[in-house]
């Protein structure tokens, strides 16, 4: 009975950590670029009170043995990399990377990088997110400009009325051999670890990364439906290993008043 105390107690808390991902997923819904996550458990240590395949007294083996399980764990919160549905903005600075890639700006001086596409211009004509990181590589749309194009293939121009170019400049789109290794920072953000390895530069359109869609903006990967029923079977899965907390401490409560 003790046993199955923490056990129930050990799947409380991890449908607890499993509704907090599911409401991090939904609050998010309707933010530019972003990407669901997914909470991994595992079960934990069993007891093992007979071997599977363990001799019997007459020569017979036990055909299963009998292991209690002590509950279960979290092992990791993933990132899921799916493609997002894309939103029609008309916005030329809206852009949407079509399959794998980062865009790379410069947030305090360091290097992050991010799949929302919701770019704006400062005051000195850079293209910056909506928090002023400037993307990369860095490109100053010039004074006279009346349009700003880009094309599938990261080729980024600026021209004055007539439709004669002003400027133009590549631009580059970066992915990563695992992508759900990247640390999320925050502001639509990510930081690459040793897990996720090194950025891999390239034109979009090349070497498997994807192409750039001006005026669309790749929404939320976050399917409500989905995550509805699993906040519904994970309130169910509380609901019960409470019961199982319950229950426990009525027997408790019946083997102590086995003497009165």
């Amino acid at each position: 009975m003790i046993r199955g105390l923490w056990s129930a107690a050990s799947g409380m808390n991890s449908m607890q950590l499993n509704l907090d991902v599911i409401a991090n997923n939904l609050a998010n819904v309707n933010t530019v670029g972003f990407k669901r996550s997914r909470a991994d458990f595992e079960d934990l240590l069993y007891q093992t009170i007979r071997m599977p395949g363990t001799d019997n007294a007459d020569g017979t083996q036990v055909p299963t043995g009998m292991q209690i399980g002590m509950g279960s764990r979290p092992t990791a919160v993933q990132k899921i990399f799916t493609q997002g549905d894309y939103e029609n903005t008309g916005n030329e600075l809206d852009w949407a990377i079509e399959g794998r890639g980062f865009f790379k700006v410069i947030s305090n001086g360091e290097e992050l990088y991010t799949r929302a596409g919701a770019f704006k211009l400062d005051k000195d004509g850079f293209i910056v997110t909506s928090n002023g990181d400037r993307l990369q590589p860095e490109f100053a749309v010039p004074q006279g400009t009346q349009s700003i194009t880009i094309d599938s293939y990261g080729l980024l121009t600026a021209s004055d009325p007539s439709g004669n170019p002003l400027a133009s400049v590549q631009l580059t789109i970066y992915d990563f051999p695992n992508p759900a290794g990247l640390f999320s920072v925050g502001r639509n953000l990510f930081r690459p670890t040793l897990a996720s390895g090194d950025p891999i530069e390239g034109n979009p359109g090349t070497d498997n990364l994807g192409t750039i869609a001006q005026g669309f903006l790749e929404q939320s990967n976050v399917d409500v439906v989905k995550e509805m029923v699993s906040m519904i079977v994970t309130q169910r899965a509380y609901e019960l290993n409470s019961k199982t907390v319950q229950t426990a401490d009525e027997m408790l409560g019946i083997a102590n008043n086995l003497k009165r």
